[in-house]
């Protein structure tokens, strides 16, 4: 994937050292306001006070998957992945940001496979962040974090969560647009294609990966990546789930009929093959026929068959 994110080279200190040196910074303002008790050590006083109020927005802390995108008056210098504690120059803006895995559940959508049949489909994705900068900059993630979700209530403002969110939503929007555009490419299944052709229910995982490689062209601009989708519900749409279930039942009988027929003539023919060649009967063509057509409506028959015997003609 291409990157526009670079590591931040500017000062950094570690947070521990530049910690016991605030806190000498604070001894000498106390200091300044004990034994300086002049208008003079009191300015100083205060001079040291605000420094000390001011180097407390220089402390960083990142856990592992964490990212800092670290701009300067409006201009992107880097971004910080090195996890610890750190000092670096309070005037810097430290956007905090989650290189975490993230699960999306989209909800099954309506739309429409190659044959114009109208389905529903969903799936599950894992993404993650990849490229600070673009997630940041190439998209407006910061204003859609800034506006709540709904329309209603208190805005998640600019915290990582906030931030998190408005990427999860436009994962899901573009989700939804990749889901339609690959199952119009392909059948329900191949009742209405050919035999050997891919279809949404027999593609399995070649589907599944040209679905998150569309994913991926469409989520580049935003630097986000989908490590992993698969389609997790397919049915068809319930206007025509009832009709399309009889055409599977009749399917289905059609089948079993062509097995059944196909079984019975076997035995017919084996029937005969084995009475001519233990010569256990001699069969003209019209009895052969009749045989045959006798044979055929038993083996083929839902029900069983109710034989009538002949006991001979009657005598006065």
């Amino acid at each position: 994937m291409e990157t526009k994110e670079f590591p931040f080279s500017g000062f950094r200190m570690n947070g521990f050292v530049m910690l016991f040196l605030h806190l000498v910074l604070l001894s000498a303002a106390a200091a300044g306001c004990a034994f300086l008790a002049t208008d003079a050590g009191y300015a100083a006083a205060a001079v040291l006070g605000l420094v000390w109020l001011f180097v407390w927005a220089g402390y960083i802390q990142l856990e592992p998957n964490e990212a800092r995108a670290m701009v300067f008056f409006g201009n992107y210098r880097g971004t910080f992945r090195t996890t610890g504690f750190f000092w670096v120059n309070p005037f810097y803006d430290k956007k905090k940001l989650s290189l975490r895995a993230r699960n999306l559940d989209v909800e099954p959508i309506k739309v429409n496979d190659k044959a114009g049949n109208p389905i529903l489909i969903g799936l599950v994705l894992v993404w993650k962040l990849r490229d600070t900068y673009k997630a940041m900059f190439e998209i407006d993630a910061q204003t859609m974090a800034a506006a709540p979700a709904d329309g209603k209530g208190a805005a998640a403002g600019n915290t990582v969560a906030g931030r998190m969110n408005a990427f999860e939503n436009f994962v899901k929007i573009q989700s939804d647009a990749a889901l339609r555009q690959v199952a119009g490419l392909y059948a329900y299944d191949d009742n209405e294609g050919a035999a050997d052709g891919l279809t949404l229910r027999s593609g399995g995982e070649e589907i599944n990966e040209q679905l998150e490689q569309r994913l991926n062209e469409r989520l580049l601009m935003a630097g986000l990546e989908v490590v992993e989708a698969r389609i997790n519900y397919l049915a068809y749409a319930p206007e025509i789930a009832a009709v399309m279930l009889r055409r599977q039942q009749a399917t289905a009988i059609i089948g079993a009929r062509e097995k059944i027929v196909e079984g019975a003539v076997s035995m017919v023919r084996m029937a005969l093959e084995k009475l001519e060649k233990e010569h256990v009967v001699e069969l003209g063509e019209e009895q052969k026929a009749a045989m045959v057509g006798n044979l055929l409506v038993v083996l083929c028959a839902d029900e069983a068959a109710q034989p009538v015997v002949s006991a001979g003609a009657r005598t006065a």
